[in-house]
């Protein structure tokens, strides 16, 4: 699991655990969430090993997978959690931002696939955590092209993996979701979403984990290639062109 220190990652984490699996939770942050609430839930008896992991390394991915090697059997499942909300509008967006939300949301799922492929056994999952903004167009021009990329990368894996080894891979497509990743996004932003969200309320990451338990698991034995959209009936209706007017500056309006 990448991104695994706080928010949905640390939520999907203790659900894994909760379920009774070992978990190796990897971030570049503390893990002090994870720490405070504790890794499983109901006096679960699985595990979770804490470890630092850059995703967009592709030295810190090999290292990690040598340590799999020598501390389990095999690896069942991998959940590329880890990534970065970028919300310069097109015009504004620098190279270097672009560079590194494609490093984190794109390159690090491709790393972490290429390298732990080859300790995972037939029957394996591997899960994508993508988002709404891969179902439609929206304002953010490199978190938007980055999670269309993550989908694009989710469907070739879903086939050359299923059908040379037997590996599922699936992705999982959040909505608003009330995370760290959400602090920085402006007010104008979060009301107008909220606006066009049918339930009437922003998600929790105790709303995402229970379907990456569920795809990690042998009970989503014949998804692979699917994609869940998780985001209380935002995407059923929504071209998301009133959420970008109300966020536009003005310097874009005229």
């Amino acid at each position: 699991m990448t991104g695994a220190a706080r928010g949905q990652g640390a939520a999907e984490v203790r659900a894994l655990a909760g379920a009774g699996a070992t978990v190796i939770a990897t971030d570049v942050l503390p893990f002090e969430q994870l720490k405070e609430e504790g890794p499983g839930r109901d006096g679960a008896s699985g595990i979770v090993v804490e470890r630092y992991l850059d995703v967009t390394d592709a030295e810190g991915w090999t290292e990690l997978a040598s340590w799999l090697a020598g501390a389990y059997p095999a690896v069942h499942g991998l959940v590329n959690n880890a990534g970065v909300a970028a919300r310069e509008r097109l015009p504004h967006v620098s190279l270097d931002a672009w560079d590194r939300t494609f490093a984190i949301n794109v390159t690090g799922p491709m790393l972490g696939i290429q390298t732990l492929v080859p300790l995972m056994p037939s029957g394996s999952s591997i899960v994508n955590i993508c988002s709404v903004a891969a179902v439609s167009g929206h304002a953010a021009a490199a978190y938007t092209a980055s999670k269309w990329a993550l989908r694009g990368l989710t469907r070739s894996a879903s086939l050359e993996l299923g059908s040379t080894r037997g590996i599922r891979v699936n992705a999982v497509m959040p909505g608003l979701v009330d995370t760290p990743l959400m602090e920085s996004a402006p007010e104008a932003f979060f009301s107008a979403a909220l606006a066009e969200i049918p339930l009437g309320r922003v998600g929790l990451p105790a709303d995402i984990a229970p379907t990456v338990v569920f795809l990690i698991s042998d009970d989503g034995a014949y998804y692979n290639g699917a994609e869940l959209v998780i985001d209380g009936g935002l995407s059923a209706h929504v071209s998301h062109k009133r959420i970008a007017d109300a966020t536009r500056p003005p310097e874009l309006s005229e």
